[in-house]
């Protein structure tokens, strides 16, 4: 069996997910794009995982997607099996239940900067790039770019990166809020599992409701957020206890405000 390109790994109630493309400093193409939606699920799932972390093999986290992948399709194929794909499953790590942390050992360009910004906070090396490149060969950031980035960047930091292809040191980063942490290089995989120990001993449910508060306050949920935080709060009242054990017995609830 082939080697996964995307890994998913627990060390007590922290997830580890590993873009595993060096060779190509993890460039994204459509089977990484299915195996990095692969993990986040298990990560979803995974029984007392409380934080994740995103690093990237080798000495790239991410260098965006891969030109070449996408360089021979056709508009309606890049539109629906690449951006929207793309778009889905940056969705997914965006949303997804527990925080997560990107750890940029390497350089975050384009779509790999659109993919740390999809993660709650992000631990940078001194000697880590960021930038949206991408205007430079005639096309546009495509992975919520110019949508999430500005919610969460800013839209000058944006614009300078996107439209006047300013490419930020981390120190400048850090200035700017692109990223949390800068550190020495070599120490952001440590740094960021450190922080994440932390966070992990927090109350569960309460990180996971304020993470939830906080994507509806930014525009990243609405409607699922409501409904997931509202069904949480029932399933721990005595109503779905008392609903499920009468349907069960096929016959009428008796609700209580107890």
């Amino acid at each position: 069996m082939a080697e996964r390109l995307v890994t998913l790994e627990t060390d007590g109630a922290i997830g580890i997910i590993t873009l595993r493309r060096p060779e190509k400093f993890n460039a994204l193409d459509i089977p990484m794009l299915r195996a990095l939606e692969t993990s986040l699920d298990e990560a979803e799932m995974a029984d007392g995982v409380r934080v994740v972390l995103l690093r990237g093999e080798g000495k790239g986290f991410c260098a965006g997607g891969d030109v070449e992948a996408w360089a021979q399709m056709s508009a309606a194929d890049f539109q629906v099996q690449w951006v929207r794909y793309g778009h889905r499953v940056f969705d997914r790590l965006a949303r997804l239940r527990q925080p997560t942390i990107a750890v940029l050992s390497g350089h975050a360009l384009g779509g790999g900067l659109e993919l740390a910004a999809a993660c709650d906070f992000r631990v940078a090396e001194t000697q880590v790039k960021l930038g949206f490149p991408e205007t430079a060969i005639g096309v546009v950031p495509g992975w919520s770019g110019t949508q999430r980035a500005v919610r969460r960047f800013g839209a000058q930091t944006v614009r300078r990166m996107a439209l006047g292809g300013e490419v930020l040191v981390a120190a400048d980063a850090l200035a700017l809020g692109v990223v949390d942490r800068v550190v020495e290089t070599g120490k952001a995989f440590d740094e960021a599992k450190a922080w994440a120990e932390k966070i992990a001993e927090r109350g569960p449910l309460a990180t996971e409701a304020a993470k939830l508060m906080i994507a509806v306050a930014e525009g990243e949920e609405s409607a699922a957020a409501t409904e997931a935080l509202a069904s949480g709060f029932i399933a721990l009242t005595g109503d779905l206890k008392a609903g499920v054990g009468a349907f069960k017995a096929k016959q009428k609830p008796a609700f209580s405000r107890a």
